[in-house]
């Protein structure tokens, strides 16, 4: 089969696609396997990833930790108390306003949370030359769209 240029440049857009979404998934494969050997869903882990990074002026309030995993309150309200229920993290009520939770880590948590970080900082080592290189095309121009 002949391909035209146009289909040409649609492969190899769609080849640096996979190989940069292969990349990826090696990755996030890793941190989920890295979590379980912790005792925490991938999910837990990047709970209390989220309440650790927040900026030092950002209330971790479960609505800003919902809005940084993506996921409805009720799930992180969820996902919180059996983070708390395990000694990871502790939701303290707002005196101002009884609705807002502010969700922190306890020592027990930090430290579970630094010994996982260590590990994804190496696995990024490991990885991250690759991950920008197959990020790098798509960073250089506007990709062509696509023909219907």
């Amino acid at each position: 089969m002949i391909r035209s240029k146009r289909g040409s440049a649609t492969n190899s857009r769609m080849q640096r696609l996979a190989e940069f979404r292969y990349t990826l998934r090696k990755f996030l494969q890793f941190s989920e396997e890295a979590a379980s050997r912790a005792g925490l869903t991938s999910q837990q882990h990047q709970l209390l990833l989220q309440i650790a990074g927040a900026p030092e002026d950002t209330a971790t309030t479960v609505g800003y930790v919902a809005e940084r995993l993506s996921l409805r309150h009720h799930s992180v309200v969820e996902l919180s108390k059996r983070c708390e229920e395990s000694g990871h993290i502790v939701r303290n009520v707002e005196q101002s306003e009884y609705r807002h939770v502010i969700l922190s880590l306890t020592p027990q948590g930090i430290r579970l949370l630094k010994a996982l970080s260590d590990d994804h900082a190496h696995e990024l080592y490991i990885l991250g030359s690759k991950l920008i290189e197959t990020l790098a095309p798509f960073t250089k121009r506007r990709p062509p769209q696509e023909q219907p």
